[in-house]
């Protein structure tokens, strides 16, 4: 099979694989310039509340491939940023499932995403420095966020590979699984994700990426929704509730397979 993203939805989980196994899965230049296209597919689907990105196999993603750099590397990173920025800016909660390494692109797409869980045995590094790249200032201040600058100079000035456990209690990653646990672990949280009110977290994902101009948007498609009373409703009668937002303009974009 050529190298591509294959996605799939089910049970209102969006999953998007990187399926280039003959390299680790290592993102090519039309693998880069897909991902945008597959998101908006995807976000603009009401029947999907939540997004994980993950792997073929034993690997997250071994980062850009080489050879791509190789031809024009200005080129290959522009296409990593406009990759990465439309992965944090997909408007529902995404969540990384990395499995092995998560290296170079890899770290960047793992990074935009508002989650990520790993297995124990993963590694995580950002290499930049071991192939006198300038990494991208979008991705450097996403990485800062995420770690703190010490931790994030570490990364970037050595290109060297940390563990799970490092990359948890440094906040790299959110949640670290034995191995062998990931899918259940991860197909168990986004059941609780998509139980949840998709207004809520829409808000609360602009609000926590910086947005400060949007009060009074949200405060309108909340007393449009119907979410609260139905939250309200659900907690008095003792049952789960109903949410029924799902964007302001959502369409139905039923599509699976490779892009």
């Amino acid at each position: 099979m050529e190298p591509q993203l294959l996605h799939r939805v089910a049970d209102s989980v969006a999953t998007v694989v990187v399926h280039h196994p003959a390299k680790r899965n290592a993102m090519t230049a039309a693998m880069w310039r897909a991902l945008p296209r597959v998101l908006d597919e995807l976000a603009a689907d009401p029947a999907v509340r939540a997004l994980v990105l993950t792997g073929e196999g034993a690997t997250f993603c071994a980062g850009a491939d080489i050879s791509a750099l190789r031809e024009s590397a200005q080129e290959a990173q522009e296409l990593a940023v406009r990759a990465e920025e439309a992965l944090a800016a997909f408007p529902k909660p995404t969540l990384a499932a990395v499995r092995g390494h998560c290296v170079g692109g890899g770290a960047q797409l793992a990074a935009a995403c508002d989650l990520r869980f790993a297995e124990e045995t993963a590694l995580f590094g950002v290499t930049p420095a071991k192939l006198g790249i300038v990494y991208p200032s979008s991705a450097t201040r996403r990485l800062v966020a995420l770690t703190g600058p010490a931790t994030a100079k570490y990364l970037l000035f050595s290109g060297e590979l940390i563990d799970a456990g490092r990359a948890l209690r440094t906040g790299l990653v959110d949640e670290v699984l034995p191995e062998g646990e990931l899918g259940k672990r991860v197909a168990e949280f986004t059941r609780v994700l998509t139980s949840r009110s998709l207004l809520t977290q829409a808000a609360a994902k602009e609000f926590a990426n910086g947005r400060t101009d949007r009060d009074a948007h949200w405060s309108a498609q909340a007393q449009g929704s119907g979410d609260t009373a139905e939250g309200v409703a659900a907690f008095l009668e003792r049952r789960q509730p109903r949410f029924g937002w799902s964007g302001p303009d959502a369409c139905r974009a039923d599509r699976s397979g490779p892009a």
